[in-house]
């Protein structure tokens, strides 16, 4: 278990290049689920919990580490499943989201394994657990399920997508028949962006992946040539199936038809976010996950430029 301990701190410095490593962890059952080692922060025994009185009942209590209350949510339960009883013998994953730290109670951590962006497919269409899935991946011959973590955390704690009375009443000067084209594998993370930039008044596209938004942008510069005739800028996820946020922009920019669109990467993964690299694949700015007035003062300002 040090092992992984330690390969986790290691990681979490680095940003891949289409690349995705997931620490592999257990609920109640034999199932496997992942998450990205980006955002794992450390990875624990589970420590002494202290219960607090009208706490959301997924919340198993709050946990001091190195100084720091964290909430510790116990990931079956939030995903409609059993709780994990057993706590002594589990575990938490401390991850950062959203400028946020939590704690996941776990019941058992197992590996981490690399693996390709393509390699990871959105989930099978269905109910039940499979509305709280972002995507899922084999690895040797076994399922893997990434979790939807921002439409847990959202349930226990909602983000308020709501723009300042003073940023909602901004609205994009001479306004063109332009679209906001969003891509985000998370519905959630996808509906609160939308709900933050409808208050500029412009029509809004979105796409559940990087694959998929590029395929779509493709199409639209057909019709015109440009993709700017279509499209006034991407507000793009970094985390998504089939192809991630760092690809998708690599790839417009590299398109003489959509190289002139303006690429924002918004994305949860503040705590280990990359400037380099952000620059590397040319994606002209960068905002954390999710400040409604930021992202709708950036796009505004943007379109105002032109």
């Amino acid at each position: 278990m040090s092992e992984i301990m330690n390969s986790v701190n290691q990681r979490t410095q680095l940003v891949g290049q289409n690349r995705l490593e997931l620490l592999l962890f257990r609920l109640n059952g034999r199932q496997k689920f992942g998450i990205n080692v980006f955002k794992v922060r450390e990875v624990l025994q589970c420590p002494k919990l202290t219960s607090i009185p009208k706490l959301n009942s997924y919340i198993r209590g709050i946990a001091h580490i190195r100084g720091q209350t964290i909430s510790v949510i116990d990931m079956s339960m939030a995903t409609g499943g059993k709780p994990i009883h057993d706590l002594s013998s589990a575990f938490v994953v401390i991850a950062e989201y959203n400028s946020s730290v939590q704690g996941f109670l776990v019941g058992a951590v197992e590996r981490i394994i690399n693996t390709n962006w393509e390699a990871i497919m959105p989930p099978p269409k269905g109910s039940g657990r499979a509305s709280y899935l972002t995507a899922v991946t084999e690895f040797e011959k076994e399922l893997i399920e990434i979790l939807d973590v921002e439409k847990i955390l959202n349930e226990i704690s909602p983000i308020s997508t709501d723009v300042s009375e003073d940023v909602s009443s901004i609205s994009v000067e001479n306004k063109r028949e332009k679209i906001i084209f969003i891509a985000d594998d998370s519905s959630v993370a996808r509906n609160q962006v939308k709900k933050a930039l409808s208050t500029l008044g412009l029509e809004i596209e979105m796409a559940k992946n990087g694959l998929e938004a590029l395929n779509r942008l493709k199409a639209l510069a057909e019709e015109t040539g440009n993709i700017t005739d279509k499209v006034g800028i991407l507000v793009s996820d970094i985390e998504m199936p089939e192809m991630d946020g760092y690809t998708l922009t690599a790839e417009i920019k590299n398109n003489p038809a959509l190289q002139d669109l303006h690429v924002v990467l918004h994305t949860s993964l503040s705590g280990v976010f990359n400037q380099a690299m952000v620059q590397k694949v040319g994606a002209d700015d960068f905002i954390a996950k999710f400040h409604p007035d930021e992202l709708v003062t950036s796009v505004q300002k943007w379109f105002d430029s032109k």
